[in-house]
């Protein structure tokens, strides 16, 4: 069976979902007949490669809210990883472009890598604020899981899997997605949002149960 699942490396609810997923996966009975994909979603694709200046600040702007409510919703999220073993770091998170990251993503999971890489870059943006939309950064991160990084030095000084990365945003439109992590289960069972272990165990289980 196969779950696909849209999400961004700068989306702090995409590691939190990752972590709740791989709990459910835990309790599952098939987990090792399950086929997770890793499919590109881009929160901000205008964004430059390297952003400057407090993350509060960037939230703020972009949803309207006072500086204070930036850093409260900041903090809420931040003990919600902290459930999960994740120690975020929001306040010093750069952001900047991933339309880099998601092609390294695609080129990881060519070489049975997706998972490692999607779990180093979501680590490396949330927890250990790195810039991850440098390409050195990224070709680093691909050799500390394994991806060649001469292969991935090459990969990002062209345009390579552009297209896999175009044709998992428009699948995302198609699906009506706006918000990540998206989980796709079976090709036909759409579940949106971080939830909780549980409910992806039940949708895991009649997925398999009701399969063609």
């Amino acid at each position: 069976m196969r779950v696909e699942i849209w999400s961004d490396v700068i989306c702090p609810w995409c590691f939190i979902g990752k972590r709740r997923f791989e709990r459910a996966l835990e309790g599952f009975d098939h987990a090792d007949e399950v086929d997770v994909v890793w499919r590109s979603y881009e929160l901000d694709p205008r964004a430059p490669r390297q952003r400057e200046g407090d993350p509060a600040v960037r939230i703020a702007r972009k949803y309207g809210l006072s500086i204070d409510q930036a850093v409260a919703a900041q903090d809420r999220i931040t003990r919600l990883a902290a459930a999960e073993g994740l120690e975020y770091h929001l306040d010093r998170a750069a952001g900047g472009n991933t339309f880099d990251a998601h092609r390294l993503i695609h080129f990881a999971q060519d070489r049975g890598l997706g998972d490692a890489m999607k779990e180093r870059l979501l680590r490396a943006h949330l927890v250990e604020a790195r810039p991850i939309g440098d390409p050195a950064t990224l070709a680093a991160l691909a050799g500390e899981v394994g991806v060649d990084r001469g292969d991935a030095e090459s990969l990002l000084a062209g345009d390579e899997l552009a297209d896999a990365v175009r044709a998992d945003e428009q699948r995302a439109v198609e699906l009506e997605v706006t918000g990540v992590p998206f989980f796709l289960f079976d090709g036909r069972m759409p579940i949106g949002g971080a939830q909780d272990p549980e409910l992806f165990l039940r949708v895991l289980q009649r997925a398999w149960a009701t399969a063609a």
